[in-house]
C-alpha cells in the first residue's frame, strides 16, 4: 500500500471517528423528557366510587403505544430521550378512592425518581378527576411531581377541556394546552401540540415562557350546552388559534369546566402563555369577554325531551336508527351506568312487545349475575336475572331481565363479557362491567345492527362522531343519574358563588387577567 492510500485511509478513519463522535455529543445534548399523568371525571354526585381496577395503567416504554405521535419513527419521537414513568386512564365515573390516587401516584413518584434529573416533563390529565378527601386532584398531582423533579424542570400539561384548572395547577406547570373541539376528535393533535410545545422551548434555550395569564369565569355548563359542532361554542373556540399566532403568544386555551362535581374550582377558566405579558393578557381577556358574552346562547345540541317523548317521536319517526341519548347515567361523563330507570320503562312500552312492533336496542346495563347465568345455558336459551342498580339505585330497584340469548361475547377490555338479550323486539346489551358503547363495531361484533334498528337507546350524551353520523334523527333525553343535566336538580353546595347559570341576576364578573407566579416562583 503506497503513501497517498494509507493517507485516504487514515483521513477516512478520523472522519469516521469524527462523525461517530458528533453522533454521539447529539445524541447526549437530547433533553431528557419524563411522561405521567393520571386522567378521569369523576362525579361527586354520583355514589359510585372508583377504585385502583378503574384505571388501565400503562408504564415505561409501553406508553408510548398511547400516543401515535410517539411510535419509534416518528420525528417526535426522536427529539428527546424519554423516561415515561406511568400514565393511567379510566372510564368516567364516580369520586376516586384515596387508596387508589395514593397508590397509584406513589408508583409515579417511584418511577420519576428513578431517572432524574429531567430537562421536561409531559403532564397528561384530564383535569376532572374527584378523590376522596381532596379538592384539587390534579393541583396535588403537580405539586408533589415538583417536589420530586424540581422547581427547574419545564412542566407541559395536556388537559381535556372539560377539566379545571386550579391557581394552583396554572402556577406549578409553565405550559397549559386543552382540546379545542367537543367531541374531542382533537384529542390526539391537542397532547401532541403539548408535548411539542415542550420540546421546542427546550431546544431553543429559551425555557419557561415569561408570563401566564388566568381568568376564571362563573360559568358552569355542561358539555352537551357547549359543544363545539354549533353556535356559540364553534364559533368561541375559533378564536382560540388566530390568537396563539400574535407574537409573543404560544398557546391558550378555553377551560369550559366539569360540571358534576361539587367542588370550588369547577368553574369555567381561560389561559393564555407565553413571552409577550401584554399579548399574552390581551389573549386572555379576549377569550375570558368573549365567553361570558355569549353564556346566554348555550343550548343543548340537540333537542331534548323527557323519556316518554322520546320514545313517542322515535315510535313515529320514518327513517332508522333515530337514537335516543339516555343522558342522565352517561358511563362517558361520569354516571354509574347502571341506573335501571330508563330500561324499565321501555320495557313497559307495549309497543316493543307486539309481533311487528319496532325494534330498539338499549345499550347498556351491567348484570353480572346475569352475564354468569348466560355463560353457562348459552347462546339460544333463556335467561331471568336481575340486572343493574348495585350502584346507583336512587331511582329505579334492580331489573329483572327474563329473554333469550342471542349473543355472547368475550374479552372486551372494559365490560369483560357482554350478552344480547331478546325480550320481546328489544335487544339489550347486558355487560359483566359497565361499558360505553361509542362505534359501530361495538354491536356488529354482537350481531346487532343499529343502520337496521327502529330505536338505539345509548347511555350518552352528545353523540360520538360515528353515532352522529350513523343518526336518522336524534333527542336527548332527560333522566336521571349522577350526571343529570338539570344542573339545578344536583343541589351544590361548595362551588363559588354566584355562578352563572343557576343565579341568574349575577353582576358581570371581573375578567381582567390575572398574571400567574412562573412555577419557581412562590404564589403570594
Amino acid at each position: 500500500m503506497n503513501f497517498t492510500m494509507k493517507k485516504l485511509l487514515l483521513v477516512a478513519l478520523i472522519s469516521g471517528l469524527f462523525f461517530l463522535f458528533s453522533c454521539e455529543q447529539k445524541k447526549q445534548k437530547l433533553p431528557r423528557v419524563a411522561i405521567a399523568g393520571l386522567a378521569i371525571e369523576s362525579s361527586t354526585f354520583s355514589p359510585a366510587q372508583s377504585d385502583i381496577d378503574a384505571f388501565q395503567a400503562r408504564r415505561g416504554e409501553e406508553i408510548f403505544s398511547y400516543y401515535p405521535f410517539m411510535a419509534d419513527s416518528a420525528p417526535t419521537r426522536q427529539r428527546a430521550e424519554w423516561f415515561p414513568s406511568l400514565r393511567g386512564h379510566a372510564i368516567p365515573g364516580g369520586i376516586v378512592t384515596r387508596e387508589a390516587y395514593e397508590t397509584l401516584m406513589q408508583e409515579t413518584l417511584d418511577r420519576l425518581r428513578e431517572n432524574l434529573p429531567y430537562d421536561g416533563l409531559f403532564f397528561d390529565i384530564h383535569g376532572a378527576m374527584s378523590v376522596v378527601g381532596l379538592d384539587d386532584p390534579e393541583g396535588d398531582m403537580i405539586e408533589r411531581i415538583r417536589e420530586v423533579v424540581g422547581p427547574q424542570t419545564l412542566i407541559s400539561t395536556s388537559m381535556d377541556l372539560h377539566g379545571n384548572v386550579s391557581q394552583k395547577l396554572a402556577h406549578l406547570t409553565d405550559m397549559i394546552t386543552c382540546y379545542r373541539l367537543a367531541p374531542h376528535e382533537d384529542a390526539l393533535e391537542s397532547k401532541q401540540r403539548a408535548l411539542e410545545n415542550l420540546l421546542d422551548r427546550l431546544e431553543n434555550g429559551k425555557g419557561k415562557p415569561k408570563y401566564k395569564a388566568w381568568v376564571p369565569v362563573p360559568i358552569l355548563l355542561p358539555g352537551e350546552k357547549t359543544s363545539t359542532r354549533i353556535e356559540p361554542g364553534k364559533s368561541l373556540y375559533a378564536k382560540v388559534n388566530p390568537l396563539t399566532r400574535q407574537e409573543g403568544v404560544i398557546d391558550a386555551g378555553i377551560w369550559i369546566g366539569y360540571a358534576w362535581a361539587d367542588e370550588p374550582r369547577n368553574h369555567g377558566v381561560v389561559m393564555a402563555y407565553g413571552d409577550n405579558k401584554e399579548e399574552v393578557g390581551k389573549a386572555a381577556e379576549e377569550l375570558a369577554k368573549s365567553f361570558w358574552d355569549v353564556r346566554n346562547e348555550f343550548e343543548f345540541v340537540a333537542p331534548v325531551a323527557s323519556l316518554d317523548e322520546c320514545l313517542d317521536a322515535a315510535i313515529a319517526f320514518d327513517g332508522k336508527p333515530f337514537i335516543i341519548s339516555d343522558m342522565g347515567d352517561n358511563p362517558t361523563a361520569g354516571g354509574a351506568g347502571d341506573v335501571t330507570w330508563t330500561l324499565t320503562k321501555i320495557l313497559k312500552r307495549k309497543e316493543f312487545q307486539k309481533k311487528n312492533g319496532p325494534s330498539l336496542i338499549y345499550a347498556s346495563i351491567p348484570g353480572p349475575k346475569l352475564v354468569a347465568q348466560a355463560e353457562e345455558i348459552g347462546v339460544g336459551g333463556k335467561v331471568s336475572e336481575f340486572v343493574g342498580a348495585e350502584v346507583d339505585h336512587r331511582f329505579a330497584p334492580p331489573l329483572k331481565l327474563t329473554g333469550r340469548v342471542e349473543a355472547i361475547k368475550h374479552g372486551d377490555r372494559n365490560a369483560e363479557t357482554e350478552v344480547v338479550v331478546r325480550i320481546g323486539n328489544v335487544d339489550v346489551i347486558v355487560t359483566k362491567k359497565r361499558k360505553p358503547y361509542h362505534h359501530e363495531t361495538d354491536f356488529t361484533e354482537l350481531g346487532l345492527y343499529p343502520r337496521e334498528t327502529d330505536v338505539l337507546v345509548v347511555k350518552i350524551g352528545y353523540l360520538v362522531p360515528e353515532l352522529y353520523n350513523m343518526r336518522a334523527g336524534w333527542l336527548m333525553a332527560l333522566t336521571p343519574g349522577g350526571v343529570d343535566q338539570d344542573l339545578e336538580r344536583l343541589g351544590y353546595k361548595r362551588i363559588n358563588r354566584p355562578m352563572f347559570p343557576l343565579d341568574k341576576d349575577m353582576a358581570d364578573p371581573d375578567l381582567s387577567a390575572r398574571f400567574i407566579p412562573l412555577s419557581d416562583e412562590k404564589m403570594e
